[in-house]
């Protein structure tokens, strides 16, 4: 894992196909998830017996599929959005943003496609008194601090460094991310232990508790020169590596205090084909380790290479479906099995299904990590 190659990179011929067949599948997805009239990406796009539907709005998913439709536009793809239209929307109207998490996405979104405007944005959401501001921020929410993190090292990168306050706030949000770090570099889900429930939950982090923080601080530790942020995403990155599963399964909960899986399912396909490949490209290019065998390994994935043997790029709807999970009351007695220490979980249990829906920025984050490789 640690082949000093340059990445990312892309090494059989195979591979580049299949890339660029699944960044114009995105592309091609996104059409029917965006509401026209509200200038807006939807929650979900569900299959039901009418066919798809598209369910509720998300400025959260509209960031970040803009984050990826910029991404793209910058390696070639023909947008058939107006990013910049959709983005004047949301900053005309910001009754929406109300927590860290998505000022986070919002600073990141700024600082890749309209960095003139990135200073505006910090200051009128008075940006250096956020953590202070929007109350989530005494749990320590991993996820949303990650995101946060994540806006201000762009920043910084797009030439905001002087900012009045951006640097120290971005060295206290990594600190407030570390505090969550346990066992072999694994993050729980808060830093707030309060309670029986939170304690549990606490510790427990989401595959999107590991893969954030590892993008946020490859990103905060490359634009400040920060080593303690890299090594703390290495040794996060290594371990979620030796766990991934034998058919390259991202597996979805994980125990920080354990430093260990506790629960496999749902395997999702926006971890196997997106949010992975973004972090483990991100931390590759900051530390010229090469991740790319474990993020291949993990496309293959939902090619068919898994528990059902069921190729989930559904090319005649341009979808990928979401997920192949077990029914909760089976998920629930295993994870809570795997907490307490009563014995490993099957590799693949039986009763697996297939969610049939997916959600718009899980295209935005396939455009973010592959668009470099082109379209089909």
């Amino acid at each position: 894992m640690t082949s000093n190659l340059q990445v990312p990179r892309v090494g059989h011929p195979a591979d580049q196909a299949r890339v660029r067949d699944l960044n114009s599948l995105a592309v091609k997805g996104l059409v029917p998830m965006f509401d026209p009239r509200k200038q807006l990406f939807c929650c979900r796009l569900k299959l039901t017996e009418e066919g798809l539907r598209r369910e509720g709005l998300s400025p959260r998913y509209t960031l970040m599929t803009l984050v990826g439709l910029h991404k793209g536009e910058e390696y070639g793809l023909r947008n058939p959005f107006d990013s910049r239209a959709i983005m004047n929307g949301l900053l005309a109207s910001t009754a929406w943003l109300d927590n860290i998490g998505d000022l986070g996405l919002l600073l990141w979104l700024c600082a890749l496609m309209a960095p003139e405007r990135f200073e505006e944005v910090y200051r009128s959401f008075n940006v250096a008194a956020a953590l202070g501001h929007y109350r989530e921020v005494q749990k320590g929410p991993t996820m949303e601090l990650a995101w946060f993190l994540s806006g201000l090292a762009h920043g910084a990168v797009a030439g905001q460094r002087n900012i009045s306050g951006l640097t120290d706030l971005a060295h206290t949000s990594f600190d407030l991310i570390k505090k969550n770090q346990g066992r072999n570099g694994v993050f729980g889900h808060l830093a707030s232990r309060r309670g029986i429930v939170g304690a549990l939950r606490g510790r427990l982090g989401s595959f999107a508790d590991q893969v954030y923080p590892i993008y946020a601080l490859s990103k905060f530790g490359r634009a400040f020169g920060n080593d303690e942020a890299l090594k703390s995403a290495q040794e996060c990155a290594q371990t979620i590596c030796e766990f991934q599963g034998p058919l390259g399964q991202w597996w979805w909960h994980y125990d920080s205090q354990a430093g260990r899986v506790v629960g496999k399912y749902p395997v999702y396909s926006v971890h196997q084909d997106a949010m992975a490949p973004l972090a483990l490209f991100a931390l590759g290019e900051s530390t010229e380790q090469d991740y790319t065998p474990y993020i291949f390994k993990g496309l293959a994935w939902i090619y068919g290479g898994n528990e059902l043997n069921r190729n989930l790029y559904e090319t005649s709807k341009n979808i990928v479906w979401r997920s192949i999970y077990l029914p909760k009351p089976k998920s629930y007695i295993i994870k809570a099995g795997r907490v307490l220490g009563f014995g490993p979980e099957s590799p693949a249990p039986a009763g697996l299904r297939v969610n049939f829906e997916d959600r718009p920025y899980h295209f935005g984050w396939v455009l973010y990590a592959f668009a470099q490789y082109g379209f089909a």
